[in-house]
């Protein structure tokens, strides 16, 4: 435990790096999938927006929660914050962000094959879901307040 703490500024600064590369990504998906379902079915432009969004996930998307989660349960262990209800509710809204993450993924594959099941319109409320999250998340951390 003691080495954890001695890397704690190292711990929170890589979490907050990845958290920022994240929540890019939580914006941007939603984004690309307005554009993907603008594209006409079976069109080249259509296989362009599957393939960014691909890459999307998988270089930067679901790399950088994975890295998010690690180093928040590091930095929250080197801290010895677990007994802290502040973090028990960041801890709610991160596995609720996690849920969006996958339920984007899925969105993903869905318009891969060739299904549309949500409008335009219904995407881009729902790409205010992360920076409600957000604000809630920063607001438990900096202030902390239970």
């Amino acid at each position: 435990m003691a080495i954890l703490a001695s890397l704690y500024p190292w711990l929170k600064a890589g979490h907050v790096i990845f958290v920022i590369f994240w929540m890019a990504g939580l914006f941007m998906l939603p984004r690309y999938f307005v554009y993907h379902q603008e594209s006409d079915p079976g069109s080249a432009e259509e296989a362009r927006w599957v393939d960014r969004e691909a890459k999307l996930r998988s270089i930067i998307l679901t790399p950088s929660m994975v890295l998010t989660w690690v180093l928040g349960v590091l930095t929250a262990l080197s801290i010895g914050a677990f007994d802290q209800g502040w973090l028990h509710a960041k801890l709610l809204f991160v596995v609720a962000l996690s849920g969006y993450h996958g339920w984007l993924v899925g969105y993903a594959k869905k318009l891969a094959r060739g299904e549309r099941p949500l409008t335009g319109k219904k995407l881009r409320l729902l790409n205010e879901v992360p920076g409600l999250a957000a604000v809630v998340i920063v607001i438990l951390v900096v202030v902390k307040p239970f």
